[in-house]
């Protein structure tokens, strides 16, 4: 076992949290971060990627890739969205998976931690776009617990797709519970 996830899963118990997994994870795969209320859930969720060996990227709003920190977020895998104007991240998200022999992609569809209406589609999108599953990324501040909880093979029909998801999200709790977006996609 590399260090570095020596290390990640040192860390995660030394702070009272556990980190779960799949029993069998794709090559390529949207990955879902949920529910995404807190600064704390980049730490913990850069931990548990490195305690899983996930080898991922992430979206994050272009702002944290400014000054100093920007080398630092990218050097994490970080991938800067603009998110006050359109950029055509979706089909370049897409093109990249496309490429790609091994690619796994986190995303909190939420888009911010404040309280939203819902979830912004990108993820879902993206996943379509490239033929791609989601996988189904859980962070629970009530039972310390952070990882990977299942598969979608997004069919087309978003409605029974995200009627899954919520099903698969029952019970889940952020930092701060009442800061979770409903699950449902925005128009």
């Amino acid at each position: 076992m590399p260090i570095k996830q020596r290390f990640a899963l040192w860390t995660l118990r030394l702070i009272g949290w556990r980190a779960y997994d799949l029993a069998q994870r794709p090559l390529k795969a949207v990955v879902v971060g949920y529910p995404h209320t807190s600064n704390w859930d980049f730490p913990i969720g850069i931990l548990a990627m490195w305690a899983l060996g996930l080898k991922a990227r992430w979206a994050g709003k272009d702002t944290l890739f400014r000054g100093p920190m920007g080398w630092v977020m990218r050097g994490l895998g970080g991938i800067p969205v603009n998110r006050r104007e359109p950029t055509g991240l979706v089909a370049r998200l897409a093109l990249e998976f496309a490429a790609a022999e091994e690619l796994s992609l986190v995303i909190t569809p939420e888009g911010t931690r404040s309280l939203t209406a819902g979830w912004k589609s990108g993820f879902y999108r993206v996943a379509m776009g490239a033929g791609a599953p989601i996988l189904l990324g859980a962070i629970d501040y009530a039972k310390c617990e952070i990882g990977l909880m299942a598969r979608l093979d997004p069919s087309g029909d978003e409605a029974s797709d995200m009627a899954q998801i919520r099903n698969l999200y029952e019970g889940k709790a952020g930092l701060h519970p009442h800061l979770a977006a409903p699950i449902r996609l925005l128009k």
